[in-house]
């Protein structure tokens, strides 16, 4: 019995619509998305011309973790491109042995120089806090 009553439902809607001219209107469903369309297009044109304001806005509000986070993003490449860099660098086949030769060369004259001598390691430090107030200001 059911069926029937669904069958009958489906023929009452079918003789209403063709009561009305036989299919539903395709001009104004059209004409409803063009409507929408229209109107997030004009919001989507708002936001873009607001969008330096915003931006301005903000950072203004937070400059100082702005350029913090840009500091370190910043770091990190570079970071990134040393390593790719030295990688590429250690590939050549007598560069690598010959910059370790360097830096033990130099390591050792350092430990030489500064290192076992107390004046000189006095030196160093002498040197070292005149760098320190030179990069960090003096007091």
């Amino acid at each position: 019995m059911e069926p029937e009553l669904q069958k009958s439902d489906y023929a009452d809607a079918g003789s209403v619509s063709a009561e009305k001219g036989g299919s539903l209107a395709p001009a104004s469903s059209e004409e409803a998305s063009n409507a929408e369309f229209q109107q997030i297009l004009d919001q989507v044109s708002d936001f873009l011309a607001k969008l330096p304001e915003y931006i301005g806005k903000f950072y203004g509000e937070y400059r100082q973790p702005v350029v913090t986070v840009a500091l370190i993003v910043f770091a990190l490449i570079s970071v990134k491109i040393l390593l790719a860099l030295l990688g590429a660098i250690n590939e050549i086949p007598l560069l690598s042995p010959t910059f370790e030769l360097i830096g033990a060369t130099y390591t050792g004259w350092f430990i030489y120089r500064y290192l076992l001598r107390a004046e000189n390691r006095q030196e160093l430090s002498s040197k070292i806090a005149t760098l320190k107030g030179q990069v960090l200001g003096q007091k």
